[in-house]
């Protein structure tokens, strides 16, 4: 799957993405995936079942990949200490 086909999840609200979806789906997409970590992960799922529930019955889930990641969070003292962060990709297909 392309990358142009992903919506990242962050920290806006969740109807903004769940709008970026369907306007995927709507330009000809067949696939789109649901891209989120740590804290918006619940947000992901929000949207993903927005999407299933109210706007596009018909859509599928194909698949969840769920994951860590290891990032650097800096201190204020200047060393850095590598933390683990959750991930989860969910993949909606028509």
């Amino acid at each position: 799957m392309s990358e142009a086909n992903s919506v990242l999840i962050g920290r806006k609200p969740i109807m903004n993405y769940v709008l970026a979806c369907i306007t995927l789906f709507h330009s000809g997409a067949k696939e789109v995936s649901i891209k989120a970590r740590g804290r918006a992960i619940s947000r992901a799922v929000d949207v993903a079942e927005i999407l299933r529930k109210r706007f596009m019955p018909n859509l599928k889930i194909k698949e969840i990949n769920i994951g860590t990641e290891q990032v650097q969070l800096k201190e204020e003292e200047g060393s850095s200490t590598p933390r683990n962060l959750s991930t989860i990709e969910i993949v909606l297909t028509q």
